[in-house]
């Protein structure tokens, strides 16, 4: 089968990946795709390569990548608008503070630019006018859109003609439900939204996410000087973890990296233990050197274990101090894999006794990479993905013909 994934990637991150690529914005769409696989961030091109080592073709679409997009366009001769030169020598310029930006060292510098940059990532003509093209070039017999909120509903109806079976994948708060409408299968590693989507009349399968050991090698081993670890984001969607880490950050050295910090009050503890943002490798190498990290699910997972953390922190050979759900007993088994809480201050409770029970720490966390090893890899979710979307089309063509 033919495979193509959709994605968009944080402004913030695009930043910071051209910022440590300096001229990348010149090279080509092959060379500019390596390296943002490289980067490990996100689901990288985890799920593309899992599934071509299954024998299928599949292709990753960064959507709002515009100098990767618009290098593919070049390639393959296809027309699309250019801004004027007024435009762009405005956005010239605010690429050199976007390089700064990524490079400030001072927290107060960022949020000054960070408007100005976020000009530079609207959905303009380009967007849509590129991914049409790259739809119709590849005619997947399967597309999977991995931001159902960033790409349109009506677009992709457009494009059904191109597509064998369009699949939606989501596990964050969802769009209007008028932008849900017109995917052939809804994917979601959370229970909780597959009876939504049941609800609407959908048809939806359950699809975790998981842990690619090709990271492994790419990490520096340098020890585990960090007591105490959290890495995510601390938007307005996560004001329960936002109060959860406040918490913990008012007595316990708990060091903090992601994105959202400028948002929170002045007086947050949280400030005061921030250590920037951890795109990419540099997540996975702060997971790995801390001895123990933390997890704390979005409101929208409701009583459910499904992100991604689990299995990054898991996979480093990290012990993970995770929330506890209802299902989490499912993918991990509580107290010997993984450690669960249930309230803050259980939670504080735990970081002081592993901290002072390195042997069971190491032990736990042993434990846990080991099961994310045998279970959860993303070869593992190629596979199952693999069994929904040809049970699904086989139902297709017999429903056809």
């Amino acid at each position: 089968m033919r495979f193509l994934i959709l994605n968009t990637d944080y402004p913030e991150f695009l930043h910071w990946l051209y910022a440590q690529h300096l001229g990348l914005e010149n090279q080509s769409y092959g060379e500019q795709m390596r390296a943002r696989a490289e980067s490990l961030f996100g689901v990288a091109d985890f799920y593309s390569s899992n599934l071509r080592r299954l024998g299928h073709e599949a292709h990753d679409v960064h959507a709002n990548n515009e100098f990767m997009q618009k290098a593919w366009a070049r390639e393959h001769g296809i027309r699309f608008e250019e801004p004027t030169r007024l435009h762009r020598e405005w956005r010239r310029a605010l690429q050199q503070s976007r390089r700064l930006a990524a490079r400030a060292p001072l927290r107060y510098l960022k949020p000054l630019l960070r408007p100005a940059l976020r000009s530079l990532d609207g959905q303009h003509a380009w967007f849509y006018a590129i991914l049409a093209a790259q739809i119709r070039s590849y005619k997947p017999d399967v597309l999977i859109n991995q931001v159902m909120g960033g790409i349109g509903n009506r677009f992709l109806r457009e494009m059904k003609p191109y597509v064998g079976l369009l699949v939606g994948q989501i596990a964050s708060p969802l769009p209007r439900e008028e932008e849900l409408t017109g995917y052939d299968l809804v994917i979601s590693s959370l229970p909780n939204l597959i009876e939504y989507f049941h609800g609407l009349g959908m048809a939806s399968e359950l699809s975790r996410f998981a842990f690619e050991p090709a990271v492994l090698p790419r990490l520096r081993h340098r020890g585990q000087d960090i007591p105490v670890s959290f890495v995510g984001s601390l938007s307005r969607a996560h004001r329960a973890r936002v109060r959860f880490l406040e918490h913990l950050c008012s007595s316990l050295d708990v060091r903090v990296w992601g994105n959202g910090v400028d948002g929170l009050p002045q007086r947050s503890p949280i400030r005061s233990r921030y250590m920037g943002t951890a795109w990419g490798i540099e997540m996975y190498q702060i997971l790995q050197a801390s001895k123990m990290t933390l997890n704390h699910h979005i409101g929208i997972a409701e009583s459910y274990a499904n992100n991604m953390r689990l299995y990054e922190a898991t996979g480093v050979g990290t012990l993970l101090i995770t929330d506890w759900k209802v299902n989490l007993h499912e993918v991990f088994e509580p107290g010997r894999e993984v450690v669960a809480y249930r309230s803050p201050e259980e939670c504080a409770e735990m970081i002081e006794y592993y901290l002072d029970h390195d042997g069971e720490r190491q032990a736990v966390a042993r434990a846990g990479q080991s099961r994310t090893l045998r279970e959860h890899t993303y070869y593992h979710r190629a596979g199952e993905l693999v069994g929904i979307v040809e049970r699904y089309l086989s139902h297709r063509s017999t429903v056809i013909h």
